[in-house]
């Protein structure tokens, strides 16, 4: 064990401090012992003066047998007295002479009773102590052992209460090793467990920050390979009025999707408040395509131009990924944008989603890989994330070959 844990610095304190209550109870038993000695010893000492008044002049006499009673002490008969003093269990405990009397006095203990036997020229007599002591020896045994059961189950009490802290202190190393998969929540109320709980959530957040790290990089890496192809490709073509003007429409898209990105992660890493404004559907929708740059013809607008409250920067990049999906898994490469009161419709030709739409939340999730390499993996991901932000929530149907999201405000 490890001296300078605490569970070793426990360990000494309960056990000195069972050596002090035992010995507590040692002295108490002593003490209880010597009092009851002490107790027998004086009406043993009243008896002896009283016999060796009377005795001396009258011997045994009836009145002496009454005065004897009274204090609960009763002459032994000669054929029982002779049987007891050559029981070979009988104890001495105490000896004395009386010179003046020409007496010897012996105090006698055999089987828990006391006696006195007296020796004298005028003869021998066995008195028997009738008197029962409360003898609390026996009280005093039980309350240790009761005492100490107590310290015995306070002592593995409080090692289990801190048997958590061993099992804590290895998730913070796994947590060094950025495992983020730990789970140590507690139910209970003390300070160990509430402890317990703060570390998981500061887990939980770290999971979800770097989640949300590598939702940026992977979703960077995606979504910069379209204008980086298109620069590219004019970069190889003869330096026109209309080709430059092209190159300018792909450093705006690279700004815009740094601009993007960088509001994303920020909204997923810290959940940064969003600002929440009235703004027309269309202009929305205007603005998710041109952070798509993708074909006007792509987006059938059959929409209201409802006004909508919402951060109009943040929910036009869920649009806009809203839009790219559709686009993107449609056969025919097409999206329509609908509106059912304040419901935002996306429809798109195509296959049903093969699980539930809660799967798709999680980031990286993809039923093959094929889909992941086309981004789908982040889409939805990102999606929930702004759209839960802006109040909203996203519903799934499938309806004769036609998948169905509906954006609609949370209930």
């Amino acid at each position: 064990m490890n001296r300078n844990s605490i569970t070793f610095f426990i360990s000494i304190t309960f056990f000195i401090a069972l050596l002090l209550v035992l010995l507590s109870f040692g002295i108490l038993y002593k003490v209880s012992e010597q009092r009851e000695e002490f107790s027998t010893q004086k009406r043993n000492m009243q008896a002896i003066r009283m016999f060796i008044r009377e005795f001396k002049h009258r011997g045994i006499t009836k009145e002496l047998q009454e005065d004897l009673e009274l204090l609960n002490y009763s002459v032994i008969s000669p054929d029982i007295e002779q049987k007891i003093l050559k029981n070979p269990n009988l104890q001495s405990q105490k000896s004395h002479k009386k010179h003046k009397n020409h007496m010897q006095i012996q105090e006698l203990k055999l089987d828990g009773k006391h006696y006195i036997y007296i020796q004298s020229k005028r003869g021998d007599a066995l008195l028997l102590n009738n008197n029962e002591l409360q003898s609390y020896s026996h009280l005093i045994f039980a309350l240790f052992i009761f005492v100490f059961f107590v310290f015995l189950f306070l002592y593995l009490t409080t090692l289990k209460k801190l048997k958590p802290l061993k099992s804590l202190k290895q998730k913070v190393e796994n947590l060094g090793d950025e495992e983020f998969d730990i789970s140590c929540a507690s139910e209970k109320k003390d300070e160990i467990s509430l402890l317990a709980n703060e570390f998981d959530r500061s887990a939980k957040k770290l999971k979800k920050l770097r989640d949300s790290r590598n939702v940026f990089i992977r979703n960077i890496m995606h979504e910069l390979k379209t204008p980086i192809t298109k620069g590219k490709f004019l970069t190889e073509l003869a330096s026109t009025k209309e080709n430059n003007l092209k190159m300018q429409k792909v450093f705006y898209r690279l700004e815009s999707l740094i601009n993007e990105f960088a509001s994303i992660e920020e909204l997923i890493s810290t959940k940064k408040r969003v600002e929440l404004r009235e703004y027309h559907l269309e202009d929305i929708i205007d603005n998710a395509t041109d952070l798509l740059m993708c074909d006007e013809k792509s987006v059938v607008r059959e929409f209201e131009n409802i006004n909508i409250r919402v951060d109009f920067k943040l929910f036009s990049i869920a649009v806009k990924n809203l839009i790219d999906n559709a686009i993107k898994y449609s056969p025919d490469k097409e999206v329509v944008i609908k509106t059912d009161g304040i419901k935002i419709i996306f429809v798109n030709r195509g296959e049903a989603l093969k699980y539930d739409l809660e799967r798709y939340y999680e980031p990286f999730f993809s039923p093959d890989k094929r889909e992941v390499d086309q981004g789908f993996g982040l889409g939805l991901y990102i999606v929930e994330n702004i759209i839960s932000a802006n109040g909203y929530e996203l519903a799934y149907k499938y309806r004769d070959g036609l998948n169905i999201f509906t954006l609609q405000e949370k209930n």
